[in-house]
């Protein structure tokens, strides 16, 4: 049977087989949540005493959900669940970045000139760095590679209903519900991580005293809690963000806590409500989706989107999509995004893209392939 896997530090949880796929398009979020709660009921009936559902919902919430409810389904140790050894996988033959730099940094360009003749003040633009490999690509081994090198944050690995598999670990959270309680931590406002222990500390400190991060962080806690307050008796955000660090990266971040006003709220439909922040996607929202569509030459499909789980007491955890690749055949799709504002510069923001492509290319042992 095919296996989910969502490992997080606060509850990872272990799916086996196929109950059923929901694959409501998160656009209509009352009938997609009515759809999970139908699904998790026949889940009952049929003797699974805590079900859930797990999977993927993309970018665009006009397209199919990647949801399933799994045949077994159950709440691991992360240690436990951590896979072991992984086997040598195929050289890469090639790559493809899909824009080409010099399109990418023209489509930088052409947002922050828009911004200028719009109401946008910030604009998520990304890429696509299709990998081929001279032989079959094991998502399994690819996914303990990139855990081993990333033990941290949240790791996924998804078999989907075409046949590939979404593998991945993403630093950010976008909603975490137990009860009453509930949690998100944005980030937006990044920089690459040095090797130099010195130079790696004064890249975390320019980062902090950035105006033009710090700008763009803003945009999405204030968004963020434009969403939740209305919904929460009790929102604690801080004023200024601190700083998240992966293996390759500095984020900006900002540990969201709040309380709600309605605990039976469940954690889809508050997901729902955040998804896209403008830390994917870009602010004002619809606006920030059109520029997308108009400069993207690429199908984001799940890559910046959420990924996770929820049960039928509404509790759940979901994360945002990003540092993730699909896997089919002998290729595997990357996926890298900048956050664009007023004040970018094109060379810069490619040279983002790129140090976020190093989480995933790590783990296919590709040095400098990008």
């Amino acid at each position: 049977m095919a296996t989910s896997l969502f490992l997080s530090p606060h509850r990872s949880l272990r799916g086996s087989g196929v109950a059923e796929r929901i694959e409501t398009p998160a656009h209509d979020a009352g009938r997609l949540q009515a759809d999970v709660a139908a699904a998790l009921r026949r889940a009952r009936v049929r003797g699974n005493p805590h079900p859930v559902a797990l999977g993927a919902i993309p970018f665009d919430t006009r397209q199919p959900s990647a949801l399933v409810v799994p045949l077994v389904s159950e709440f691991v140790d992360r240690n436990d669940a951590m896979p072991g050894e992984a086997a040598e996988l195929p050289p890469i033959l090639h790559t493809q970045s899909i824009p080409g730099e010099e399109r990418f940094k023209q489509g930088v360009r052409q947002a922050v000139a828009n911004f200028g003749l719009s109401d946008i003040r910030k604009a998520v633009l990304s890429r696509l760095l299709d990998v081929e490999l001279a032989g079959q690509a094991d998502a399994g081994d690819i996914f303990r590679r990139l855990v081993a090198r990333n033990p941290s944050g949240f790791q996924f690995r998804l078999p989907l209903a075409d046949g590939s598999e979404l593998v991945g670990v993403s630093p950010e959270l976008l909603l975490r519900k137990q009860g009453a309680r509930m949690e998100s931590n944005p980030l937006a406002g990044s920089a690459r991580r040095d090797a130099d222990p010195a130079r790696d500390r004064e890249v975390s400190e320019a980062l902090l005293r950035s105006s033009k991060d710090a700008y763009e962080h803003r945009l999405v806690t204030d968004e963020i809690r434009r969403v939740l307050a209305p919904v929460c008796r009790d929102l604690k955000i801080p004023e200024r963000p601190s700083l998240l660090s992966t293996a390759a990266m500095w984020h900006l971040s900002t540990p969201i806590e709040g309380e709600l006003q309605d605990p039976a709220m469940g954690a889809l439909e508050l997901a729902c409500r955040l998804h896209p922040t403008p830390a994917v996607c870009g602010f004002p929202t619809r606006l920030a989706r059109k520029l997308i569509d108009l400069v993207e030459p690429f199908d984001r499909g799940l890559f910046a989107g959420m990924v996770g789980w929820c049960d039928d007491e509404g509790n759940g955890e979901w994360a945002v999509t990003i540092r993730c690749g699909r896997v089919a055949g002998n290729r595997v799709q990357l996926f890298a995004g900048a956050g664009i504002v007023a004040d970018s510069c094109p060379d810069a923001e490619w040279a983002e893209t790129q140090a976020k492509l190093q989480t995933m290319l790590g783990a296919l042992s590709a040095r400098g392939t990008a």
